[in-house]
């Protein structure tokens, strides 16, 4: 199995420490870069691919672990986009 398909899984299954880290290397696995928004972008955070598609999100601190709300709208974005 990848590491592609661990983290998939891994987020699937909605785990209370997937951390920003986790999630940004998923991302770059399928096809998204982190996109700077600047000076004032502060922990706001955009994950754009090819096609035009993002994800914008509010990178966590001051620990590293994402929140549930941004877990499962990550997860229903990447299953509407036909990523999951």
């Amino acid at each position: 199995m990848s590491k592609k398909e661990k983290l998939a899984r891994r987020l699937l299954s909605r785990p209370l420490d997937f951390t920003f880290d986790e999630l940004a290397t998923l991302l770059g696995h399928l096809g998204y870069i982190a996109v700077s928004s600047g000076k004032t972008g502060g922990s706001r955070v955009i994950f754009a691919n090819s096609d035009g598609d993002y994800i914008r999100l509010h990178k966590p601190h001051p620990r590293n672990v994402l929140k549930a709300y941004q877990i499962n709208d990550i997860i229903t974005v990447l299953t509407e986009r036909g990523l999951l």
